[in-house]
């Protein structure tokens, strides 16, 4: 049996071997995740320790067999309890939800320790093996039972609004420890309960954080930047430098050299895929260079900025604010003959900033507004574009989720002007932060 153990420490050793040498962004959830793996090492390590010591009553100093046995059994309850903070973290950035149970989860965890170390051990002998027995186990077994409901009504509580990869990965863990669980309690001289936490970490180790895997969300990120970049309407590059060319055919004034100065800007500051977070005064200059191009083009356009200056400092993700300028252009002005207005706000919302595009355009079709919302809300199972014209919108929904959070993203209303408003809710972080 202790063959067992052993090839389940060396396991789960090459695992965190791997994990902590790759390349991770360091979030709540890959911190919990370590201390997680290092806690199961600790745990598999006595493990081993004790399925040889019970084994072994007559040889083994009754003293040292029960200190293995508490540091075993304490490290199973702190297992399981880091397995709860884990799902529950999980579930937290899915559905937004605060945790509620964390306190009740602490107290059970005090009152399991305290009862590893404090209560009696005995130990039962068979002729099919020794194991520990007695109120000090039920302890430990009653505080498991109790995470493992917690976890167990958190993923079926939230299972519409829970990533179906990020589901499975629970509900694997889930079958994974309760089958283990019922085995051995089944067959007490099994002492297989290692089989079930090695399991339960691995289904999250393979569906979720797998150094490739965290390295392909990364590179998302940045194929996503490059991709809004790339997106940019080839046309709006032609028209501009047809409408500098008839310019400096008939005049050849400063006027020229202000859209030469624009374009110039917009491209420099544009193609800035190094930075994944910038000011937001940086992105507004961006976004000023294009629009001045744009007013030019359309003198019957008209641009305005309500800024709260304290938020110029603030970190947005770059190149976010464009390609919704530019759907505002394509889909609601262009239809009024690019005659109106387009406003560009920026203010605290609570402890977070809210940007809003406003612009007097024809609004929605029928039925459209929905279903945008509905592909912004389900931008995880959306292709990287939407379809139509549509430049992005997806894009710079999926890149504010992956580096700002889940709690934060874009959604469309309709305005009092009759036309169309991009809400963007960002985390309110100062430069430097």
């Amino acid at each position: 049996m202790i063959r067992m153990e052993i090839a389940l420490f060396l396991v789960m050793g090459m695992v965190a071997f791997i994990y902590f040498s790759s390349e991770k962004k360091i979030t709540k959830l890959h911190r919990t995740f370590s201390v997680l793996l290092v806690t199961v090492l600790v745990y598999l390590a006595f493990d081993g320790i004790t399925v040889y010591t019970v084994n072994h009553l007559d040889t083994v100093p009754p003293l040292l067999n029960n200190l293995a046995h508490r540091v075993f059994m304490g490290s199973m309850a702190l297992v399981i309890f880091l397995f709860y903070r884990y799902i529950a973290i999980l579930v937290e950035e899915e559905t937004g939800k605060p945790r509620k149970m964390d306190k009740a989860a602490w107290v059970i965890l005090v009152l399991s320790e305290l009862g590893e170390w404090l209560l009696p051990i005995y130990y039962t002998q068979t002729k099919w093996g020794n194991y520990s027995d007695g109120i000090y186990t039920y302890v430990c077994y009653a505080s498991v039972a109790f995470y493992l409901l917690l976890c167990s009504g958190m993923l079926f509580g939230n299972w519409k609004k829970i990533n179906a990869k990020k589901k499975f990965a629970i509900g694997a863990a889930l079958i994974f420890e309760l089958t283990v669980c019922m085995l051995q309690g089944l067959h007490h001289t099994w002492l297989i309960s290692g089989m079930g936490i090695t399991l339960m970490t691995l289904a999250f180790y393979l569906t979720l954080e797998n150094p490739d895997i965290i390295r392909a969300e990364l590179t998302e990120q940045k194929m996503s930047m490059l991709y809004l970049k790339s997106q940019v309407n080839p046309h709006f590059l032609y028209n501009t430098l047809d409408t500098i060319r008839i310019q400096a055919e008939l005049n050849g004034d400063k006027k020229v050299a202000d859209l030469l100065m624009h374009l110039s800007d917009f491209f420099r500051m544009s193609v800035k895929v190094d930075r994944q977070m910038v000011e937001l005064d940086d992105e507004l200059d961006l976004l000023d260079a294009y629009l001045e191009l744009m007013c030019y083009r359309y003198p019957s356009l008209h641009c305005e900025y309500d800024i709260d200056p304290d938020l110029g400092g603030a970190k947005v993700p770059n190149f976010i604010l464009q390609p919704l300028v530019e759907n505002s252009l394509l889909h609601g002005l262009k239809n009024k003959g690019y005659k109106g207005e387009i406003v560009i706000s920026a203010e605290k919302n609570g402890e977070d900033m809210l940007l809003t595009i406003m612009d007097t355009g024809s609004g929605f079709a029928e039925g459209k507004k929905e279903q945008v919302n509905n592909l912004l809300a389900n931008y995880a199972k959306q292709a990287a574009k939407m379809e139509g014209n549509s430049i992005g919108i997806l894009n710079v929904q999926k890149r504010i989720k992956l580096l700002c959070g889940r709690k934060y993203g874009l959604w469309y209303a309709y305005n009092e002007k009759g036309g169309v408003t991009a809400h963007l809710l960002l985390p309110l972080k100062e430069a430097g932060k």
